[in-house]
């Protein structure tokens, strides 16, 4: 009888602390042993050239999420969790969004019910607060976070889901007595109003002005604001797809001052800028989202921020629309104002090989630090560490096998979301992931999906495993 299900041979593996050559045994779904020269398994993975790193965690993704009247999100859980299956990711955490006047555990139900049977990759929840009434604060929150929903957004921006001054300190105080973690989106929406009433007025309405009425000013207030709340309430926080070097430096003072402070980037405000929104026949609506892309200037900052440790987390924030839809971003050409453009891009299948091609083969960072930045530190942030997010005995064996020699330009009828247009597109990266192991399981082989729906599945978070 076998001793192991599955060896994977010749890697050279890498955590967020080291980087060796090893074997990797598998059991039951889960890392039993590392060493060399092992044997006894029913199956075995030739390795040898490639690196052997932890499945990657996009701890901030946007599926099946209600997005407004008449606009429809382009990813539902079997499709957005194909798309990141398939860029190394194992692990995804979507939001559940809590319907104003509604009970959020309403809200996860029906959440749960989306993704039941439906996801290639494991996934776990975040909580959005979008009314934070009496009942949500001192009955509804504290018991989630017992049952492993242990993470809550809170947005500064939008008018149907920002919080006041007030809410937001309340949030804050439930999470330091219940050890959940808050996220926070930073955006002074009075001031992104009082912009977006002078831009409509003067007829300045093309995509590019969403982009001009969220300057850095806005976030970076906002950034501050949402650090000194969370001081003020001492509790640790974090600021989620920061894209400038000033909302930086707020999180690099607030530290200084003492506050634990967790900072988030993702692949737009390394590839993209604000010129990109121009684009002809309305064609800028593609690259919407909020943040907008900044400045030459903004990603040098944010590479800086990845190298020098500024950032902790490299998400997608991937938000899909589709571009080609009555319901989607062209259609707000009708509409005669950027205002209307659905809000997000998509990314979650070309997070990992940006980072990897622009930052591990660049010499930009190391290979611990893609892995730190990729999948342990969510797994850190977020409670579910060390079951997700390293390659140790006892973690679940969550395993993507990356060929550093594979040199390949992005097009979006390669990718797997439910968009119909990537950001990215005619940008040529080295580096990919070619087999992905998820609980054990191939799920993909050499670039081909062996693996079936329903084979991930959700994951509770546990408090003693996170931020605080």
């Amino acid at each position: 009888m076998d001793r192991f299900d599955l060896i994977i041979r010749n890697g050279t593996v890498a955590t967020a602390a080291d980087v060796f050559v090893a074997d990797i045994a598998i059991k039951d779904g889960k890392i039993v042993q590392l060493g060399t020269a092992l044997e006894g398994a029913a199956r075995e993975i030739d390795a040898a050239g490639k690196y052997v790193l932890p499945g990657g965690i996009d701890s901030h993704v946007h599926i099946s999420q209600p997005s407004g009247e008449g606009i429809v999100m382009a990813d539902d859980f079997a499709s957005g969790t194909l798309s990141a299956l398939y860029g190394g990711n194992t692990t995804v955490m979507p939001f559940c969004l809590q319907r104003k006047g509604h009970p959020l555990r309403e809200a996860l139900k029906e959440y749960h019910a989306l993704a039941e049977g439906e996801c290639y990759t494991d996934v776990s929840f975040h909580l959005i607060v979008n009314d934070a009434n009496e009942t949500l604060l001192g009955q509804e929150l504290p018991a989630l976070v017992r049952d492993g929903y242990t993470s809550l957004k809170v947005f500064m921006t939008y008018d149907d889901l920002r919080l006041d001054d007030a809410s937001i300190l309340k949030v804050l105080d439930v999470a330091r007595q219940t050890k959940a973690t808050v996220m926070v989106h930073c955006e002074n929406e009075d001031a992104i109003r009082y912009l977006v009433e002078k831009h409509e007025r003067s007829g300045n309405v093309e995509p590019y002005a969403h982009a001009t009425t969220r300057p850095v000013a806005v976030e970076r207030e906002a950034t501050h604001r949402a650090l000194t709340l969370a001081e003020i309430v001492d509790v640790p926080i974090v600021i989620v797809h920061v894209s400038n070097g000033a909302a930086m430096e707020e999180i690099a003072r607030a530290r200084m001052r003492g506050g634990k402070v967790v900072g988030e980037t993702c692949p737009q405000y390394l590839l993209l800028t604000a010129d990109d929104l121009k684009g002809m026949d309305w064609e800028g609506a593609k690259l919407v989202c909020s943040p907008p892309p900044r400045d030459k200037a903004a990603q040098a900052d944010c590479w800086r921020g990845i190298e020098a440790g500024v950032f902790d987390l490299f998400s997608s924030d991937h938000c899909p629309f589709r571009y080609e839809d009555v319901r989607g971003k062209r259609n707000t050409k009708g509409l005669k104002s950027f205002r209307h453009i659905p809000n997000g891009i998509p990314g979650v299948e070309t997070r990992q090989p940006i980072l990897f091609s622009e930052g591990v083969m660049t010499g930009r960072i190391s290979l611990p630090r893609f892995v730190a930045l990729t999948s342990t530190n969510h797994a850190k942030t977020y409670g579910l560490y060390p079951q997700k997010g390293t390659i140790a005995v006892g973690a679940d064996a969550d395993i993507a096998i990356w060929d550093p020699t594979i040199k390949r330009t992005i097009r979006h009828s390669d990718l797997h979301d439910g968009a119909d247009y990537t950001p990215y597109e005619g940008v040529t990266l080295t580096g990919w992931p070619t087999t992905v192991l998820l609980n054990g399981k191939i799920m993909i082989e050499d670039g081909t999906l062996v693996g079936r729906k329903g084979d991930g599945q959700y994951c509770a978070a546990s408090l003693a495993n996170s931020i605080q």
